[in-house]
């Protein structure tokens, strides 16, 4: 009779193999399978669902519309953006799913990282509206001797390329520069997301659907965004960003809290770019 294998998780450590760790230094992200079990992912899910359901207040534009502007309705979003919730639910941190990603991202990236940033997403299905344009990360974040960063995507729902599953374009971590961004809208004061362009004749495109409790794991400078929801069901997903020590110490050092609330003005001034969507 067959061994079984290892188990990927002991404790609050996920074991990340030598061939992922490979994968995501190739391609700017891995996708990690089985993360949290199903009675671990039940835990976040309820809490997920009372910041979607305004249980727990958020303010100002940290609950927000990823795909409109600020002016649209709770009824009418596409896609339910809350940033932060660790701020706003302190009971939260320290979590389960937290302590397994900080073993993720130190596999992955070294040891001296920390959570920089959190959020929620939920895209509302039928929408095909409910889109993350294309973007790479560090076009919102400062920059610092260290740009070491792991951000984790977990899925809450089977993620599928008919509900706008991640989408990378892989390699792309690895360009000299940054890609031009410019605002999804006519300005930030609108929306905070940044898009770029992408071209399918050049840039490898690679969906990557994941089942419910896995992740995927990107770096700051990977080309990345997820297509509308075309199916009957929700797509949820809770995001967790790590980047070092210092880093982030100078990010608060300069006011950068990403933060919805700080104004697209007072950025704009500073040189400091925002937070980032996934």
């Amino acid at each position: 009779m067959a061994e079984e294998p290892p188990s990927r998780i002991v404790g609050d450590r996920y074991v990340v193999t030598s061939e992922e760790r490979e994968a995501f230094r190739r391609d700017g992200y891995v996708h990690l399978r089985g993360v949290l079990r199903p009675e671990e992912l039940a835990e976040v899910e309820e809490v997920v669902e009372r910041f979607i359901t305004k249980q727990i207040p958020v303010p100002g534009h940290d609950f927000c519309d990823m795909a409109g502007d600020y002016g649209r309705s709770h009824e009418e979003y596409a896609i339910v953006n809350v940033m932060l919730p660790r701020r706003y639910h302190p009971e939260w941190q320290g979590n389960l799913f937290e302590r397994r990603a900080a073993s993720i991202a130190e596999q992955l990236q070294g040891p001296g990282l920390e959570v920089d940033y959190d959020q929620i997403l939920d895209k509302n299905p039928g929408r095909e509206d409910a889109v993350f344009g294309w973007h790479q990360d560090m076009a919102y974040w400062i920059e610092t001797p260290d740009m070491r960063t792991a951000t984790l995507w977990l899925a809450i729902d089977d993620s599928t390329e008919e509900n706008g599953c991640m989408r990378f374009v892989p390699g792309s971590h690895a360009e000299r520069v940054l890609r031009p961004h410019r605002p999804l809208h006519r300005d930030r004061g609108e929306n905070h997301a940044l898009v770029t362009d992408v071209d399918p004749a050049r840039d490898e495109i690679r969906q990557v659907p994941i089942a419910r409790g896995d992740v995927t794991v990107h770096d700051e400078r990977v080309v990345h965004g997820s297509g509308g929801n075309r199916s009957d069901r929700r797509r949820r997903a809770y995001v967790l960003a790590f980047r070092s020590a210092d880093t982030i110490a100078e990010e608060r050092r300069r006011g950068f809290t990403h933060s919805h609330n700080d104004s697209a003005e007072v950025l704009d001034e500073t040189g400091i770019r925002g937070q980032s969507s996934s």
